[in-house]
């Protein structure tokens, strides 16, 4: 039970270090200017945080509840492939969306896909050798 409450709030927090290292460097911050006219000047850290971690919280949920479906006979393998499900639900799909109804370079697109693809593929390599059901 410790591993399970330690691992989900480890990956809450990653996500929170992995947005502001993926978003935030200069990088980042000259494909993902199209923005500028749209973002806040600030941001709510505490927010943030409660958000992220609450994400960790509910992904090592939800990777429990399909752990048995999932494709590979390793827990590794098992996360990455929860990675790419949550990866194409979350990132990918709100990528084609933006690409559908603004106008944003390709570029923009492209990183925000492939940042987000490095994202879950960690956050789903820690749920599967850390998590893994109750009996397993």
């Amino acid at each position: 039970m410790l591993r399970l409450i330690i691992t989900r709030a480890i990956n809450g927090i990653l996500f929170g270090i992995m947005d502001a290292l993926l978003h935030a460097n200069p990088f980042a911050q000259r494909l993902l200017s199209v923005y500028k006219p749209i973002a806040r000047t600030s941001v709510n850290a505490a927010a943030g945080i409660v958000i992220d971690l609450s994400y960790g919280f509910i992904l090592g949920l939800l990777f429990l509840l399909l752990y048995k479906s999932l494709p590979g006979e390793t827990g590794i393998v098992k996360g990455l492939s929860f990675a790419m499900i949550v990866w194409f639900l979350r990132v990918l799909m709100s990528v084609l969306s933006s690409w559908m109804m603004y106008t944003v370079p390709v570029s923009a697109l492209v990183y925000v896909a492939a940042a987000g693809l490095v994202e879950m593929a960690v956050l789903g390599a820690i749920y599967g050798i850390f998590l893994h059901p109750f009996g397993n």
